[in-house]
């Protein structure tokens, strides 16, 4: 690729970085799958990397327990935990950055904080130092960062989904803050047509078309704002080895 000075450009680095949504378990073929599927359809080969300390499955290290076995060991790399959130992601995700050299991150977290470890104002705060530490490492590093989608237990706990609200507004606040020309952030679109009854296979985990609404809202923002990539579509299928 050819930089905006006339040299070589590196090729863009993905890391996805969240909590159960995003690691899956054995049978889940993950959203970032879908991630990868639609890189590899959109962009040209050696543009970009998939990269991460990790590349396993919450119950299960075996790559077959991949839905699809596969899923190559380079494209299944990630920074995700099952139970982990912005409290656990902030004290890592300098060395993480560093170590991988990532440059756009794909960010998917904040239900579980505000399920079991922070309020709202605790969960900005965590995220702000999230942002802060991964500048650190790359002062140019982009994200795109998914809102939190509310799941079952929001239908019927009138605090917990009052809380996942007021986390998103101060979530948007505060990627409009640190929001830079050098090192730009995004706030990516709540999928319009997800529903936790027909995305979700326990009203929080993304099923098959769950992952795909997931993917895509990472995948149109990319598009929309810089470009990067393609309109998102369900049925891009990788061309070739990555």
């Amino acid at each position: 690729m050819i930089g905006e000075n006339g040299g070589m450009r590196s090729p863009s680095r993905f890391l996805c970085v969240g909590d159960s949504m995003t690691i899956g378990r054995a049978g889940d073929h993950t959203w970032r799958y879908r991630m990868w599927q639609h890189l590899c359809a959109t962009l040209p080969s050696g543009t970009y990397d998939i990269v991460g300390p990790r590349d396993e499955l919450y119950d299960s290290p075996d790559p077959a327990a991949y839905a699809d076995p596969a899923f190559p060991a380079a494209a299944r790399r990630h920074l995700a935990g099952w139970g982990e959130g912005w409290l656990h992601m902030a004290p890592v995700i300098r060395e993480t950055v560093a170590a991988t050299r990532a440059d756009v991150l794909l960010v998917s977290l904040g239900l579980i904080d505000l399920g079991f470890y922070t309020d709202s104002d605790q969960t900005a705060a965590n995220a702000r130092r999230f942002l802060t530490e991964a500048r650190a490492a790359n002062p140019h590093v982009r994200a795109v960062i998914l809102p939190v989608i509310p799941n079952v237990r929001a239908a019927t706990d009138a605090p917990f989904a009052a809380e996942v609200d007021r986390f998103n507004e101060l979530l948007a606040k505060l990627v409009a803050d640190l929001d830079a020309p050098s090192s730009p952030l995004l706030l990516a679109s709540h999928p319009p047509s997800y529903d936790i009854h027909q995305d979700t296979y326990d009203g929080t985990h993304p099923n098959a078309s769950g992952e795909h609404k997931l993917a895509a809202a990472f995948a149109d923002a990319l598009h929309q704002a810089w470009e990067l990539g393609g309109p998102y579509n369900r049925t891009n299928r990788p061309n070739r080895p990555n």
